[in-house]
């Protein structure tokens, strides 16, 4: 892997290739991201033939999971933005203090976040889930509480991974991470079934059923942390381990990038843990919320390459800006764009056409289910492209520092749209809403009227993206 780092160098503007020079840096996400979704497509296969309580309780348990990874990764806008600033005006030792300074952050937020997240992981699951469901409750509770134990340790490979892509480097995250999903496979594989016979050979296992899952996602989160850390020292980045505190000013630069991510991904979650409420007051409530879950798992499939192109133009417009090069930033923050449009269209066209026989691949004999995932992913498929301008356009914001235009872009989507449409469209009028709240209005449309809402909304955030951008005022961020 030595060679991984010392291939970290300064991009010739005066002779670049963009489309060359985007995927240079896309690929390796674009790759780590294939094998993610093979890792949930597996993870998923696994629990498809557990109880359905616990493939509720998983359903479920996304809304606070989701909630904690969306911070982590908004805490990595701060050190991307900052570390390709530095790096992109030739500041290496500016940029080895922004990576430092970062990964004493992510911890402190890290031991913060594993502590909440303890804290309410049984008020969750009862708040969440129908009480119908007593079973499902008590699998999201132990779910939570041992997931809430890789926090540290993700919260530091998200600060280090947005920092080596600040520098231009996304082949040594693919490669740690990606040894990560191998291990999380694996451990997957033994802990979430008992023993038993496969081809022949007898297999060990320890049959923890959804508490195995999150163990094995705990043990390859804590286990991949420490590589980064160790593998950061043979880097231009150098050592970033320290017991010490983070200082006043830096912690207050990297916040402020990343604070304004941070309630974006608050806000997106919160908004999903309503629609998800919503749900579970269907008819069919457990039914749609574990379908909901194999969904969007697949639809990962579909955003996979925008999120490598998302990271590759953050990482270019902040080397670009750093570089007073803002046509450049401009420029490459489009190309991606449009890539990530082109090869989504292409991935969603055969999901829409095939989507119950692959939901069949991860729902074993469970029709309803089925029948929900494949109706949910079509309606997906519908505005998927809009949802990759999305993406690129917010992660090249981000990229310059500017994280307050797609925290707009998440209100004004979710929470002016999605939430109150998802009342209107999927109750019917006369629901009894919290607190006796009688709702007024209502078209009753059930699951359906929920997925018809979530494809409108990601719709909608793709057109105030490219608005956003096309305008160019994240082209003068300070950082």
């Amino acid at each position: 892997m030595a060679s991984i780092a010392e291939s970290v160098e300064h991009f010739d503007f005066s002779c670049e290739q963009p489309t060359r020079v985007v995927w240079a840096l896309a690929w390796p996400v674009v790759a780590l991201n294939t094998l993610q979704v093979l890792n949930n497509l597996l993870d998923r296969a696994f629990l498809g033939r557990l109880e359905p309580a616990a493939l509720t309780a998983q359903g479920a348990a996304i809304n606070v999971t989701f909630l904690m990874f969306s911070l982590a990764m908004a805490l990595a806008t701060g050190p991307a933005a900052l570390v390709s600033r530095a790096y992109g005006a030739e500041d290496m030792p500016g940029a080895r203090t922004a990576a430092q300074q970062a990964f004493r952050v992510a911890m402190l937020i890290g031991c913060g976040c594993t502590a909440a997240t303890v804290l309410i992981a049984s008020p969750a699951a009862h708040m969440i889930l129908p009480k119908s469901d007593p079973r499902a409750i008590i699998l999201m509770a132990q779910y939570v509480s041992i997931f809430a134990l890789s926090l540290p340790a993700f919260f530091v490979i998200q600060a280090l991974a947005g920092s080596l892509r600040g520098i231009g480097d996304t082949k040594s995250p693919m490669v740690l991470s990606g040894i990560q999903i191998m291990l999380h496979m694996c451990l997957n594989f033994l802990l979430v079934f008992p023993s038993r016979h496969v081809l022949g050979v007898q297999m060990p296992g320890a049959g923890w059923g959804l508490a195995g899952a999150a163990s094995a996602l705990t043990i390859s989160t804590c286990v991949s942390a420490i590589g980064y850390v160790l593998w950061v020292r043979n880097t231009p980045l150098r050592n970033v381990w320290s017991a010490r505190l983070p200082s006043l000013d830096w912690a207050t630069r990297i916040l402020k990038i990343a604070i304004p991510a941070a309630v974006t991904s608050t806000l997106r979650v919160l908004s999903m843990t309503t629609f998800t409420l919503v749900l579970a007051m269907t008819a069919s409530g457990s039914v749609a919320i574990a379908a909901m879950s194999t969904g969007f798992t697949i639809e990962s499939v579909m955003y996979m390459p925008s999120f490598g192109l998302a990271a590759a133009a953050g990482a270019l417009v902040g080397q670009s800006l750093g570089a007073n090069r803002p046509d450049r930033a401009e420029r490459l923050g489009w190309i991606a764009a449009h890539h990530a449009a082109l090869v989504t269209a292409a991935l969603a066209i055969p999901l829409m056409i095939w989507a119950r026989p692959v939901a069949s691949l991860l729902l074993e004999n469970k029709p309803d289910m089925i029948a929900q995932s494949a109706l949910l992913l079509r309606y997906l498929c519908a505005t998927e492209v809009m949802f990759a301008y999305a993406m690129v356009a917010n992660g090249a914001m981000q990229g310059a520092g500017d994280t307050v235009r797609p925290m707009w872009i998440s209100i004004l989507s979710l929470w002016l749209i999605r939430v109150p449409m998802a009342f209107l469209v999927v109750l019917p009028a006369g629901q009894q809403l919290f607190g006796g709240v009688s709702l007024p209005v209502g078209l009753g449309l059930g699951s359906a009227g929920a997925w018809l809402t979530l494809s409108f909304s990601q719709g909608i955030q793709g057109v105030l993206a490219l608005v956003l951008y096309g305008q160019g005022r994240w082209k003068t961020q300070r950082v």
